[in-house]
């Protein structure tokens, strides 16, 4: 189980992201999934789970910026992230239900 994450880059204060995250090796439609991300000389910090019945939770820093989603056809799960600010700069992670398996991170740097 390998969690692969996609979609980051830079982009100018204001703007939009959709990050995305594949995995397999596992009954991805049973599963909650998370992301999480960590922010320069930071811990990481939880950032939104979808569960296996489509109910979604969002931290306050996300909350009415950002959209979890999952795609269980084709085995991920997707991050809209919208009105982005330079706090948001970190690497994103993806984790499965009860973190057992994480992705390797995909950056995301908020800058004009």
């Amino acid at each position: 189980v390998q969690p692969v994450e996609s979609g980051g880059g830079l982009v100018q204060p204001g703007g939009s992201l959709r990050l995305s995250c594949a995995a397999s090796g596992f009954t991805f439609s049973s599963s909650a999934m998370n992301w999480a991300r960590q922010a320069p000389g930071k811990g990481l910090e939880w950032v939104s789970t979808i569960y296996s019945d489509g109910d979604t939770l969002y931290a306050n820093s996300m909350k009415g910026r950002s959209t979890i989603s999952r795609d269980n056809a084709k085995n991920t799960v997707y991050l809209q992230m919208n009105n982005l600010k330079p706090e948001d700069t970190a690497v994103y992670y993806c984790a499965t239900g009860a973190y057992e398996y994480w992705g390797q991170g995909t950056q995301v740097t908020v800058s004009s």
